[in-house]
């Protein structure tokens, strides 16, 4: 989906829908960085201050992060976004990885999300998956107040789980997920985060014949807990317990 934000005109239903263009600038502002995009930086304060959506305090919160944003060379700012959104489960911007991880069940739930854009008439970018974060909040951008609200409450669990991991890494990003939790009408309040395995070890193969998993089955050679548990025999007249 488009992620430059809009220019609506004054009559357009677009710019009659509050919420709307605050939720496709914090869409932009989570998309990777890239020199078409950054552009247009310097028009976000101004839009998310004429839709009067988020309070003061968060503006400004945005606004400061915008300009330090403008201020990042573009090669560390892409740099540091890949290392952010790309290197772990934690803070991925994809939300059913947070949901189902690698099992199946993702696939099935991104078709019908994608099914569920299809229905809206949006289509994605070459590439972008249907639960891309930026992708999900140009959907909610198209539905009435009340129905982006209630979609936005519905994913409220997964954007604190990021903000609470974006916060642990002093991310300036993390004032876009709390805005987007504001607008969900939830406290942005971080949750504790699950410790994730080194992204080496989560790839490593166990040595052969060592043990099924290397965080399952103990080594060859190592003691292994047996667990003795004790089958009731056929109930029978008169026998004991």
């Amino acid at each position: 989906m488009q992620q430059t934000p809009p220019r609506p005109t004054p009559g357009s239903s677009a710019a009659q829908r509050p919420g709307a263009i605050t939720l496709r600038v914090l869409s932009a502002l989570l998309t990777y960085p890239e020199d078409q995009l950054r552009a247009h930086y310097s028009e976000f304060t101004a839009l998310l201050a004429a839709d009067e959506v988020l309070s003061r305090s968060r503006r400004s919160e945005i606004d400061a992060f915008v300009q330090q944003l403008q201020r990042t060379d573009a090669l560390d700012a892409e740099s540091a976004y890949v290392e952010l959104f790309d290197r772990g489960r934690a803070t991925s911007l994809h939300l059913f990885e947070h949901v189902h991880g690698d099992s199946r069940d993702r696939g099935q739930a991104m078709i019908d999300l994608g099914e569920t854009y299809a229905k809206a008439g949006l289509m994605l970018n070459e590439g972008e998956l249907p639960d891309y974060l930026p992708a999900v909040l140009e959907f909610a951008s198209t539905q009435p107040t009340r129905g982006a609200k209630d979609f936005l409450g519905e994913i409220a669990h997964l954007l604190n789980a990021m903000l609470a991991a974006l916060r642990e890494r002093q991310s300036g990003y993390a004032c876009v997920i709390a805005a987007l939790l504001d607008m969900a009408g939830h406290k942005a309040q971080p949750v504790p985060i699950a410790i994730e395995p080194d992204m080496d070890d989560s790839w490593a193969e166990p040595p052969a014949f060592d043990g099924c998993s290397t965080a399952g089955q103990a080594r060859l050679g190592q003691p292994q807990p047996i667990h003795i548990v004790r089958k009731t025999p056929p109930s029978a007249q008169g026998a004991n317990p």
